[in-house]
């Protein structure tokens, strides 16, 4: 989740809404 946090640029791309699952949704 850190890692994800530190990039704001795929924040954007992906959307805030990856923020909030804490970077799960990143990695499924």
């Amino acid at each position: 989740a850190a890692l994800f946090l530190a990039s704001d640029e795929a924040a954007y791309v992906n959307g805030h809404l990856l923020v909030v699952d804490g970077g799960i949704t990143v990695r499924a």
